[in-house]
């Protein structure tokens, strides 16, 4: 068997380059070198593997059958040797640093986030890297990604403010929910009687999607804001108010029976999440590799 080294790989490599310039000849500018050096070049190889590969002179230059089948060969070989170094040259690429993340509050419960699923993806990958996670409101995140205290945001951010690249990530549903002390507890109705009742009843919204949730329920104005679905939930336990919540939050409270689901057809929700960075600069490596885990993360979950 034969037994390849670092000069039989060059060799091979000329090889290739005569054939597809058609000559040695035609070779010479390409190789950089002269005729007779390539010939000399030729004959090692040829001694090398034991076989005649092309017959050359005044008739011209053609490959014989054996030559023909190594040049094949050289191929396979020389396109399996480029894609290893270009995989060792993705390995090698060290990524180190800070990477500062931020997010809104109790998505760790919703099946759809690729967050989770991004985050063992990325460390798993070896990365030097210092995780720092920050838990804010929409608006805060996009204070600290416009300032660069934060690489990315991740969550409902429905003003495109600019000098922020938003990326569509996926969708949360939201349901209308009361708590077991308010009147409409245990209704299942899905009347225009019910919408009037609900109506009627006090109100609470997220401060930052404020119009989108009182549009949907046709109404005018809240009877109470909070800037956190915790404190959603909160006011909802208390029976005073009604509101909308993310359902795989409020799944919690339903098996408990703290909480019931208001016209669960006509009032889910599906609010979009997603990615903001800031515009104008290029990403990183660091941020750049996040995003790259991050959307292929995003796809499976959408296939799943």
């Amino acid at each position: 068997m034969i037994q390849l080294h670092d000069v039989d790989l060059k060799l091979l490599r000329v090889f290739a380059t005569i054939v597809r310039c058609g000559g040695f000849s035609a070779a010479q500018a390409a190789l950089n070198a002269g005729q007779s050096t390539i010939s000399e070049q030729m004959t090692h190889l040829e001694t090398r593997l034991g076989v005649k590969l092309c017959q050359r002179g005044r008739s011209g230059f053609r490959l014989t059958e054996q030559g023909v089948a190594i040049h094949e060969a050289t191929q396979r070989l020389l396109s399996a040797v480029e894609n290893f170094c270009m995989d060792a040259d993705v390995l090698k690429q060290h990524i180190s640093g800070k990477l500062n993340l931020g997010i809104i509050d109790t998505t760790i419960t919703d099946p759809d986030s690729p967050l989770p699923r991004t985050t063992q993806r990325f460390v798993s990958r070896g990365h030097d890297v210092h995780l720092n996670v920050y838990v804010g409101t929409p608006a805060e995140l996009e204070e600290r990604v416009l300032d660069g205290r934060l690489h990315l945001a991740i969550g409902h951010f429905p003003i495109h403010v600019p000098g922020l690249l938003h990326s569509p990530l996926y969708q949360e549903a939201l349901g209308l929910y009361c708590g077991r002390r308010h009147p409409l507890y245990g209704s299942q109705a899905e009347s225009d009687e019910l919408l009037e009742e609900i109506g009627a009843s006090r109100i609470v919204v997220r401060g930052y999607m404020q119009q989108y949730d009182l549009e949907h329920l046709g109404v005018s104005k809240a009877a109470a804001t909070v800037d956190n679905i915790e404190a959603l939930a909160i006011l909802l336990i208390s029976g005073a108010y009604l509101g909308f919540l993310p359902m795989h939050f409020a799944a919690q409270w339903i098996k408990t029976g703290e909480m019931h689901q208001l016209a669960p057809t006509s009032m889910r929700l599906m609010s979009p999440f997603d990615v903001i960075t800031r515009r104008g600069t290029a990403p990183p490596p660091i941020l750049q590799a996040f995003l790259e885990d991050l959307a292929a993360c995003s796809r499976k979950t959408a296939n799943t």
